[in-house]
């Protein structure tokens, strides 16, 4: 299992979530096979229960194929850092990015880089439901986030990406609809 994972139902669910955004997952077999790189064996029952608790579903990709998608807002969140990106279907991936949008266009009062660090100011009570609209999202060269009640703190890979990060949360937040 990765390093700071544990191995607890949740952290499963998060994983199996995880996957599901960054990979086109097709079956459960699939799936089943990308938990098992990750150290993670399960049943064909678990794996079932698992996608029910998530609220998987199949929907139609661009490229007619059906891929296990999740709700927005689920309940578990991404953890599993070591998986690739792989291609998502552009549907999914373009709602996830408006609603993020809608979300922090409407919270986010100013946004700074300081060294690898992106600090995000929200009104009062605000940060904590930024944060994990923000976790929610598989965005290159960033760890995670910490939330306060008005300020989040978004840990970049980097200095540059975390210009890159400030720069993108900016634009992201001044073409909210």
């Amino acid at each position: 299992m990765n390093a700071g994972v544990p191995t607890t139902r949740t952290a499963r669910l998060s994983i199996v979530e995880s996957i599901i955004l960054h990979h086109v997952i097709e079956s459960q077999q699939q799936l089943a096979d990308l938990l098992a790189d990750e150290g993670i064996q399960v049943t064909q029952a678990t794996l079932s229960r698992d996608l029910d608790d998530l609220k998987a579903s199949k929907v139609r990709t661009p490229s007619g194929t059906f891929a296990y998608a999740v709700p927005q807002g689920a309940q578990y969140a991404q953890s599993a850092d070591s998986l690739v990106p792989g291609p998502r279907p552009a549907r999914m991936a373009t709602k996830a990015e408006q609603q993020l949008s809608k979300v922090i266009g409407g919270l986010i009062t100013k946004v700074i880089a300081a060294q690898n660090l992106v600090i995000i100011h929200t009104p009062a009570g605000a940060a904590q439901y930024v944060a994990s609209a923000i976790d929610k999202q598989p965005i290159a060269d960033v760890a995670g986030t910490i939330a306060g009640d008005d300020t989040v703190m978004v840990i970049a890979s980097d200095n540059q990406a975390a210009q890159k990060k400030r720069d993108w949360l900016l634009e992201m937040a001044s073409n909210a609809r």
